[in-house]
């Protein structure tokens, strides 16, 4: 009993780790959106939260169906998978030093334009959770997506209080730079870890 609480436990915190290296871009563009729903109006920010909920849906949903197609690797293979989001954390490192400024300004004015932003920025998204959902199982993976769920709506609330502080999107855009390509290195060497 307490060896199955312990392994439900490090697998929420697994997935909380892995939403929040993989969507800590999508924070500083919720918290954009929802400082233009305080100062425009657009878009509305019940579109925020359904678009955001729609966009990582089908994410995972990609995710999910990419990582049953790998069933078909053998699963001393699988480990190797690890080397996408550490080519993705390296290639966003090597971009950070080059960096001469904050990215483009998101444009969204409504759900289905916040569900293509979110679906538009969730590349490493699919790249991390398609082995994450190889290698845990289906029993993790169903309690992996919950954590998401719920994590998403986190997301939400923490970015619409951001979105009232301006300073706070600058610092986020300053720093969300170096955070996002390290998390994804680590994450690659767990998942390289298991080859060991």
């Amino acid at each position: 009993m307490v060896r199955a609480v312990t392994d439900v436990v490090g697998t929420v915190a697994a997935a909380a780790g892995v939403f929040a290296g993989t969507n800590i871009d999508d924070l500083l563009v919720l918290t954009v959106l929802f400082l233009a729903a305080r100062s425009a109006g657009r878009p509305r920010p019940w579109q925020i939260w359904v678009g955001q909920y729609a966009g990582i849906g089908a994410l995972v949903a990609i995710a999910g169906a990419a990582a049953l197609g790998l069933t078909l690797l053998p699963d001393r293979w699988v480990g190797l998978l690890g080397l996408i989001p550490l080519a993705l954390g390296v290639r966003g490192l090597l971009a950070a030093f080059r960096a001469t400024g904050d990215g483009p300004p998101v444009v969204a004015s409504g759900l289905v334009s916040v569900a293509a932003v979110t679906i538009a920025n969730g590349s490493d998204n699919i790249a991390v959770y398609t082995p994450v959902f190889r290698t845990i199982g289906l029993v993790d993976s169903l309690l992996t997506i919950a954590v998401f769920a719920v994590l998403t709506a986190v997301w939400c609330v923490v970015g619409s209080w951001l979105g009232g502080h301006r300073s706070v999107v600058a610092a986020l855009g300053r720093f969300g730079h170096w955070l996002v390509p390290l998390v994804f290195v680590v994450i690659g060497l767990v998942i390289l870890s298991g080859l060991l």
